[in-house]
């Protein structure tokens, strides 16, 4: 799941990553900032392929 938070008032925003934090560790997945707001949150039985990360940087939502 991507979530963007770049158009979100900060004190939404910083909730917002808490809660997906907290979501993310009890499931045992991960969670990366991909660029200025942007975050991709992956279960732990998801691994994002090179050729995936590639087609988001093109889209800029992806930094490496």
């Amino acid at each position: 799941m991507i979530v963007n938070l770049q158009g979100a008032e900060s004190s939404l925003g910083r909730r917002m990553i808490d809660f997906c934090s907290g979501v993310t560790y009890a499931l045992g997945g991960a969670m990366d900032k991909v660029a200025d707001q942007v975050f991709l949150l992956t279960p732990s039985n998801v691994e994002v392929s090179a050729e995936e990360k590639r087609r988001l940087q093109e889209r800029g939502l992806y930094r490496s």
